[in-house]
């Protein structure tokens, strides 16, 4: 009852201190014109703050923090143990996010050079792993299990800096990125709670706390009322790091300790993320064979493709956010029946069908198009 009560708590201060921060960001945004200016890639029309983010680490740790001080003051010291049990994790995983925080922050307002980006990831990666938190077992994907640490530790690194990416790039419509990394985080928080990882499931739920108010603002915002805002890098990148932390500590419960199977856990840690992992992939190669820099950005993300197709923005944010519910419940639901490389095979056999229809559709389109102006 009390770790309920605990998890509750923290997700109700999470919504309650994000909606009164993020409309004060808004106010500073638009006095000082901090925003996202529209061009050719972007979707967006009109001017939009993209500082959303910045609320992201201070509400979460705040929140986190009171809960945990109004728990010792109430002389419940059963947190202060499990917060202890995990210092070294916690204490490393909290640098990274203020690490990312930081970096986003500079990034939103200067400008960070991805090169840059990318040795602040790996230097994230290394401090999860001095946190004790590394890919130390596969868990039975392409057969493999327990894992050397020469292995292990650069597979984290690499695991780290793709999921934080990920991430980063699929956030290119309204409510997208905060509406699949909200799955992620309520399936992580369930999974913590049943396995007695409380600690933990309090992050999720907090994590996901914040994002509640701000997806209200990113989506149902008006812009010509000053009510819109993005998460930014600052946002995106925060909420990578607190997924990979939270994702690989997933993985890394032992099945004496979590109740569960290895393959359950694995399969709750990828498939929320299936849709941003395989579209980061898929649009890094596409760049690579036509001979472009994979790093730059372009138009070629899954929402691009549905736009593509005619469907309006909130339409595509709303059948990605489903279809990536859809991979989630039916990956745990399969598992029982299947091995759990059957059913990666599946998800990406599902991915592949539809990124060829849709693109066969797009040219389609892009030919119709063509004949009528030539008529």
């Amino acid at each position: 009852m009390l770790w309920t009560l605990n998890c509750l708590s923290v997700l109700l201060l999470c919504i309650f201190c994000a909606g009164i921060v993020i409309p004060q960001i808004l106010l500073i945004a638009f006095r000082r014109r901090l925003f996202d200016m529209p061009d050719e890639r972007k979707i967006h029309q009109g001017v939009v703050p993209r500082l959303g983010g910045i609320a992201f680490k201070p509400v979460v740790f705040f929140s986190f923090a009171l809960v945990l001080g109004i728990n010792l003051l109430l002389g419940h010291t059963e947190i202060l143990v499990e917060a202890e049990r995990n210092a070294s994790t916690l204490t490393f995983g909290f640098c990274t996010i203020m690490i990312l925080y930081l970096t986003g922050m500079a990034d939103d307002l200067i400008g960070v050079r991805y090169r840059a980006k990318f040795v602040i990831q790996i230097l994230c990666g290394l401090m999860l792993i001095a946190g004790g938190i590394w890919i130390d077992n596969l868990d039975g994907v392409l057969g493999i299990h327990a894992l050397p640490a020469f292995i292990g530790y650069p597979l984290t690194v690499l695991s780290v800096v793709f999921l934080i990416n990920a991430i980063n790039l699929i956030d290119g419509i309204d409510g997208l990125a905060s509406g699949l990394c909200s799955i992620a985080l309520l399936v992580y928080g369930i999974m913590f709670f049943h396995c007695g990882q409380y600690i933990y499931a309090m992050f999720s739920f907090a994590t996901l706390g914040v994002l509640i108010p701000f997806y209200y603002y990113n989506v149902f915002g008006n812009p010509e009322k000053q009510r819109k805002i993005f998460m930014g890098d600052t946002g995106s990148l925060t909420v990578g790091m607190m997924l990979a932390l939270l994702g690989f500590k997933l993985l890394s419960l032992e099945p004496s300790e979590s109740g569960v199977d290895d393959s359950f856990l694995m399969v709750c840690f990828f498939s929320p993320l299936l849709i941003p992992c395989c579209d980061v992939v898929r649009v890094y190669l596409h760049r690579v064979r036509n001979g472009r820099n994979p790093f730059l950005p372009d138009k070629n993300h899954i929402h691009h493709k549905l736009l593509a197709i005619g469907m309006k923005q909130r339409t595509a944010m709303v059948t990605i956010i489903l279809v990536s519910l859809l991979f989630t419940l039916s990956n745990l639901l399969l598992l029982q029946f299947l091995n759990i490389n059957w059913i990666l095979f599946g998800d990406f056999f599902i991915w592949t069908i539809a990124n060829i229809w849709l693109t066969k559709k797009i040219k389609a389109i892009n030919n119709e198009k063509l004949k009528i102006k030539n008529e």
